[in-house]
């Protein structure tokens, strides 16, 4: 396949060598660091382990004989999931100059997985959080192949100056502590519970059930899906007679300097009570103790309550990205 140009060629990812795609990973993972100051290593050499063994399926594009950007996806039963997209700045011709931008060529690389998932039957639903690019760079072309856009904002807080210890004021029914492996299966409950109706299980719909929570916290906790996960920087908020969680924040590692709250959450039960914050306060507090300078999370734009809650709590926004969905016989 080639774009209209004729100078970039489009190839199944599944036929190249993770060496070859080794220069454009770097690149992408600069990108990261300057935008989100997140450290890209681990999710490249994760990325360069399924290329080698050919199990990605997606696109790359060769212009003078080197790759030059890549697409791919995973597949989740009927569900497709775009995991990310990138070109390097330029490509260059056999002239020496330049023969298309990163964003024409990642537009191109979209649009070709697009005929690929659009046209397999099999795939009922597709999602994409391409977390690095801004929003509205490739919003034109989602919504051309029929997806739903929902804008998200990536907050970030400063951990500088003098901070102390939250001090939990809980009543005597509820229980907070660390993490625990145990946690698994009663957090999969709370998410199921606390995400009921919200705009972030329109996004992703591991939400809307226990199986599907649980997945999305196996992905979390052992498989680095956001950063190296940190027990020390999560926290639970227990019924004591239940032994359910009333609610939750989870932790990871993304760079030297920067933590990263992959989930918070509290039960409807349990909301206006100041948990979010005490949760918040604490796991801010763990990263700084860690030697991080900055703790960040997302949050969807819909969400104006949790944002004013965030935005009280120290965090700014400093990047907006967009979620995409589509879904076999809807329209956006």
């Amino acid at each position: 396949m080639q774009t209209s140009g004729g100078s970039v060629e489009i190839l199944d990812l599944r036929h190249f060598a993770a060496p070859v795609l080794r220069p454009v990973l770097e690149a992408e993972g600069e990108l990261w660091e300057q935008r989100l100051h997140w450290d890209y290593h681990a999710s490249s050499r994760l990325l360069m382990q399924y290329i080698d063994n050919h199990m990605l399926p997606g696109y790359a594009a060769l212009a003078s004989g080197r790759v030059t950007g890549y697409v791919f996806c995973v597949y989740e039963e009927t569900k497709a999931v775009i995991g990310d997209v990138f070109a390097l700045p330029c490509t260059p011709d056999g002239a020496g100059g330049a023969s298309g931008s990163a964003n024409s060529t990642e537009e191109t690389l979209l649009r070709h997985l697009f005929e690929l998932l659009l046209n397999s039957p099999h795939v009922e639903r597709i999602e994409s959080q391409l977390l690095l690019h801004p929003s509205g760079a490739y919003a034109g072309i989602f919504r051309e192949a029929g997806f739903h856009i929902f804008r998200r904002l990536f907050l970030v807080q400063t951990l500088q100056g003098q901070w102390s210890p939250p001090q939990p004021d809980l009543p005597a029914n509820l229980e907070f502590r660390h993490w625990r492996e145990a946690d698994l299966a009663p957090a999969a409950r709370l998410i199921c519970e606390a995400y009921r109706d919200h705009p972030d299980s329109l996004i992703n719909d591991q939400y809307r059930s226990v199986h599907g929570s649980m997945r999305f916290l196996n992905n979390i906790v052992h498989y680095a899906g956001c950063g190296s996960f940190s027990a020390q920087s999560s926290y639970v908020i227990v019924e004591r007679a239940s032994r359910e969680l009333a609610a939750l924040v989870l932790g990871s590692r993304v760079s030297g300097q920067s933590g990263h709250l992959t989930q918070v959450c509290v039960h409807p039960a349990f909301r206006r009570r100041g948990l979010a914050r005490l949760l918040l306060a604490q796991a801010a507090f763990s990263f700084m103790r860690m030697g991080a300078a900055e703790v960040s999370l997302t949050v969807t734009e819909a969400n104006s309550e949790a944002i004013g809650l965030y935005k009280d709590e120290g965090y700014q926004c400093a990047h907006s990205f967009d979620a995409a969905v589509w879904e076999r016989g809807t329209t956006a």
